[in-house]
């Protein structure tokens, strides 16, 4: 895999939807031709009815708005939000419906977890945070911990191309063909920036790989440090061994993960294999000032990565996913610094040694918990690739 790498941009990073969703909203609110918006959460809070409404406001004023929502993480916005966009003139289409509640098939864990959006072709958001609020569970007083990047520059070209495909993918699946016929803007894809940067995406066709291969092409490069955070850290081989390999060779690394869970048995899965890679001088800090959502990297203070994607197999393996790859100093540098901030607020880390001591009911906990993840990804047909 070759990362397609584009000079000329000019990148912000959001951090939180606190600084998101307001930048989004108004961004919408100038939109004069078209918008594209991707999301694996709709959520009909706050938040949600605002961006709504923005959406519902643009589509009245004669703006073409296509809105793809998955259909598992979706399923709220299916039942409350989807009929008032529809009225307005909203094109909404839902990504594998969900109708079975129990079932384990492939196609039911191949989601749509992309978090995207391309406005009049001249701005895009790329990043983990779904349209929900940040403050979704009433007993946290901080918010949920995430990042998007806003993009203007050369850089649009392949995210605008994207959301167009999958657009059309959808449309045809979805039996709604003649949306496909919408016409479309061209891209603001002018020089506008210093930053050199990747469109980086997961399908289950030609970019099966290319997520996972970016993050080892950097970590291969790392010379001083790794810093990842990521909300659901559960790597393959080949990512376990690039990590260990780097710490071998004296790289400093430092791996930021949920400390409160809003999965517990992804998170005791990830537990199952901290044993390794702390026996390898990997920091691992679990982030308990509120639910850590972020999926991003800092190598080297000079290369960073910012997306949708999880290190794990349901990310990695089997749902649609976004990252962007940025190879900017003063970028990395901000997002280096959010995380330092981040691991001040809310981190516990992890000593080996209290580790090591921990009972053993609580470490067959762990394992079995590894071996249902396991067995989940096994009856999807992947686990051999793993």
């Amino acid at each position: 895999m070759t990362v397609q790498w584009l000079r000329g941009n000019a990148l912000t990073l959001l951090e939180n939807g606190t600084c998101f969703f307001p930048t989004l909203v108004e961004e919408i609110n100038r939109a004069t031709t078209e918008i594209f918006l991707e999301t694996y959460i709709f959520a009909s809070d706050d938040i949600g009815r605002t961006v709504s409404e923005a959406l519902q406001r643009a589509a009245r004023r004669g703006v073409t708005v296509r809105l793809i929502v998955d259909g598992f993480g979706g399923r709220d916005f299916v039942a409350h939000l989807m009929e008032p966009l529809t009225e307005a003139g909203v094109h909404v289409l839902i990504y594998r419906r969900e109708v079975a509640t129990l079932s384990l098939r492939r196609h039911r864990l191949r989601r749509l977890h992309r978090k995207l959006a391309v406005i009049d072709g001249r701005v895009a958001f790329v990043g983990g945070i779904n349209i929900i609020s940040d403050y979704e569970a009433p007993a946290l007083d901080a918010p949920r911990q995430d990042y998007t990047v806003r993009i203007e520059g050369p850089l649009l070209a392949p995210i605008h191309s994207s959301a167009w495909h999958v657009w059309g993918l959808v449309s045809w699946a979805s039996f709604r063909r003649r949306l496909r016929l919408l016409g479309k803007v061209h891209p603001q894809a002018l020089p506008v920036g210093d930053t050199e940067a990747a469109f980086v995406i997961r399908d289950n066709i030609r970019h099966r790989r290319d997520i996972e291969d970016a993050y080892l092409l950097g970590i291969a490069a790392a010379r001083r440090e790794i810093i990842l955070a990521n909300a659901y850290f559960l790597p393959g081989r080949r990512f376990r061994q690039a990590l260990l390999a780097a710490a071998r060779r004296g790289v400093r690394i430092t791996l930021l993960v949920q400390g409160l869970a809003d999965h517990p048995l992804q998170q005791l899965a990830t537990r199952a294999i901290y044993d390794s890679l702390l026996s390898a001088g990997i920091r691992i800090i679990e982030y308990h000032r509120s639910y850590l959502h972020a999926k991003v990297a800092v190598i080297d203070e000079h290369w960073a990565t910012v997306g949708s994607s999880n290190i794990d197999p349901f990310s990695l393996l089997l749902a649609r996913e976004a990252n962007v790859v940025i190879r900017h100093s003063p970028f990395a540098a901000t997002l280096r610094d959010s995380l330092l901030q981040a691991i001040a607020r809310g981190g516990r880390e992890i000593h080996a040694d209290a580790w090591q001591r921990a009972p053993l009911s609580q470490r067959l906990i762990n394992w079995t918990a590894y071996g249902l993840v396991r067995l989940m990804i096994g009856i999807a047909g992947y686990g051999n690739r793993h």
